[in-house]
C-alpha cells in the first residue's frame, strides 16, 4: 500500500500551448512500473477547454475516464453530465471543456507509454467549442 497525503503534492497550471483558459491539474498517482496508470484531477473553469488530443498506449488499453458535471466533448459536442464515464479509444482524437458559464473537476486515468501519456494537436477554434 502506498498512501500519498493529501497537500504533498503540488498543484500546477495546464500549460497555454494545451489548454485555453484557467485549467488547473492535481496529481493523483503515477504507478510504478509495470503498471502504467496515471491520475490526475483536472479542475477547469468556466469557458476553459483542452486541446485536440489523443492517447496512444496501447491498442488493447487506453482509458480517459471523465467524472464531472456539466461540460463538453469534442467531436460533435456532448454534453456529460454527474456520474458519466468516457471510454476513448487509442489514437481517437477529442478534446474536452467546461460550460461557458461552469466550472468543472474531472478525475482522468490513463495509461502512458515510455513516459508519455498525451499526444497534443492543435487548439480547437471557438467555432468548435461552441458547437
Amino acid at each position: 500500500m502506498d498512501i500519498t497525503r493529501s497537500g504533498s503534492q503540488p498543484s500546477g497550471k495546464g500549460p497555454s500551448e494545451y489548454f485555453t483558459g484557467a485549467i488547473r491539474l492535481d496529481p493523483l498517482f503515477e504507478a510504478p512500473a509495470p503498471a502504467r496508470a496515471v491520475g490526475v484531477s483536472i479542475t477547469v473553469e468556466p469557458g476553459a477547454r483542452e486541446a485536440w488530443h489523443s492517447h496512444q498506449a496501447s491498442p488493447d488499453a487506453d482509458r480517459d475516464g471523465w467524472l464531472w458535471p456539466g461540460p463538453t466533448l469534442g467531436g460533435p459536442i456532448e454534453d456529460i453530465r454527474p456520474g458519466d464515464v468516457i471510454w476513448f479509444e487509442p489514437a481517437e482524437n477529442h478534446w474536452h471543456g467546461a460550460t461557458p458559464t461552469t466550472a468543472v473537476t474531472c478525475i482522468a486515468i490513463q495509461e502512458q507509454l515510455d513516459g508519455k501519456v498525451v499526444d497534443w494537436m492543435e487548439q480547437e477554434s471557438s467555432e468548435q467549442y461552441q458547437g
